[in-house]
């Protein structure tokens, strides 16, 4: 899911976010054509290693993978998860699905095993998610201890919400306050948060 709507605490069912995404997949990368070095920067910060296991969650037409599959290497495992069927399809058509693994599935219902994660990236997530709760304690059961998340957006909060004609309200998820207590109830450690004009990067640790 990516270049997500303003409000921080929106909630979207299912089907609300495949109908939103689903018209706007062909064309979703030339709408943000610029984006690629704030993904690449903000995997960087990501801290994988060559070898590591680790999730695109809510992956859209996939720009985080060929970031991804460069961090960890020939031997690592990337894996695009998203709930939109045509988002998967724009990625493949970009041969994205070169640098991972692509599969239609629900951040609140993950098809993997406990702790078999490195690390998660997901970008433009969180305003999608019907319950953010149940959906970061999903992420967290599939990361391993001292594993790492990172809740990225190539533009920060004011921006986005100007980008859209809205401000930002105090019930934004994504605000410091609102998001490191949410995030430890689910077993994340938010270890640093970044909300600037041209980005927006909160990195978490998994905790034991």
């Amino acid at each position: 899911m990516r270049q997500d709507r303003a409000q921080g605490s929106h909630r979207d069912s299912a089907a609300d976010v495949r109908d939103f995404f689903t018209p706007r997949a062909a064309d979703w990368d030339s709408r943000f054509p610029d984006d690629g070095p704030a993904y690449a920067a903000a995997v960087a910060d990501l801290g994988l290693r060559p070898g590591d296991a680790v999730l695109d969650a809510g992956c859209g037409t996939g720009r985080a993978l060929p970031a991804l599959r460069a961090a960890v290497g020939p031997r690592g495992s990337v894996l695009g998860f998203d709930l939109t069927p045509a988002m998967l399809a724009a990625a493949r058509q970009a041969g994205r699905d070169r640098d991972g693994t692509l599969a239609l599935a629900d951040v609140a219902r993950l098809p993997l095993r406990d702790g078999c994660l490195d690390a998660v990236f997901a970008a433009g997530l969180i305003s999608h998610l019907t319950d953010p709760g149940a959906g970061l304690c999903e992420l967290a059961r599939v990361v391993r201890p001292g594993g790492a998340f990172a809740l990225f957006h190539p533009v920060g909060r004011a921006a986005l919400a100007a980008r859209h004609g809205r401000q930002i309200t105090p019930d934004d998820l994504r605000a410091e306050p609102n998001l490191r207590p949410l995030l430890a109830r689910c077993g994340w450690r938010l270890d640093a948060y970044t909300d600037e004009d041209t980005r927006f990067l909160a990195l978490a640790v998994r905790q034991g």
